[in-house]
């Protein structure tokens, strides 16, 4: 697994879909960012995706094992603000039921630079669940 290509692929996913969050539904480019976007997932779902899922259902059995695991594209952020250490908010990514944080809302997010997993409880728990 090349980590670099992997990190590449995930930023340009993500920038393609801030891209198209900023389009409205009656811009005439809106569909061909969507269908743009769809074909970028599809394509780092084949590449990645069964690596990424092996690294999810891992920090799934750790962290939350009665969600169930998603795709990895599910996991992504809607925006990463261009930083390198950007920490997402915490209503981004995919909602879990936490063991370590019971009755807390919690949420995995997977972002670039580097790749890595935060697990976000609330507005003040940013935890690295894992680093490629």
């Amino acid at each position: 697994m090349n980590k670099e290509e992997l990190n590449q692929a995930l930023v340009a996913l993500i920038e393609k879909k801030q891209e198209l969050h900023k389009l409205t539904y009656d811009d005439a480019r809106y569909d061909d960012v969507e269908e743009e976007l769809h074909d970028l997932e599809d394509d780092f779902n084949d590449e990645y995706g069964q690596y990424l899922e092996e690294v999810l259902e891992k920090v799934h059995e750790q962290l939350c094992p009665d969600t169930d695991v998603l795709l990895p594209t599910a996991y992504l952020p809607n925006d990463i603000k261009g930083d390198t250490g950007y920490l997402p908010s915490h209503k981004e990514g995919v909602w879990v039921d936490s063991d370590e944080f019971p009755g807390k809302e919690a949420r995995l997010v997977l972002v670039p630079n580097p790749t890595r997993l935060i697990l976000s409880v609330g507005k003040n728990v940013r935890k690295e669940v894992w680093k490629a």
